[in-house]
């Protein structure tokens, strides 16, 4: 497996296990995510999702990615996937300061 389908899959892993369509909401979904997560793992999930925002991918790719990856019905909370994602990214970097 090479490193783009490694970070790949693993994205797919966070995305489709903390985001599926048994959560009550997309926030709460990360909140919980953050709370069960060592300091470790929020470190790695944070790179790759940076990995994925930067690579070649096409915005119409990455936000299929997205849409394909994780249970969230976008117009209800009014951001696009990658105006999610991105948000998803920050609140991770807070909560590692706080671990």
């Amino acid at each position: 497996m090479n490193e783009s389908s490694s970070y790949l899959k693993k994205l797919e892993d966070f995305l489709g296990g903390t985001f599926h369509q048994d959560i009550v909401s997309p926030e709460e979904a990360l909140d919980e995510f953050i709370h069960d997560a060592s300091k470790k793992c929020l470190l790695s999930t944070i790179k790759d999702c940076q990995d994925f925002s930067n690579s070649p991918l096409t915005i119409q790719e990455k936000e299929s990615f997205i849409e394909n990856n994780a249970e969230i019905y976008f117009p209800a909370i009014s951001l696009n996937p990658l105006q999610w994602f991105d948000k998803v990214i920050e609140e991770m970097k807070e909560a590692v300061k706080m671990k």
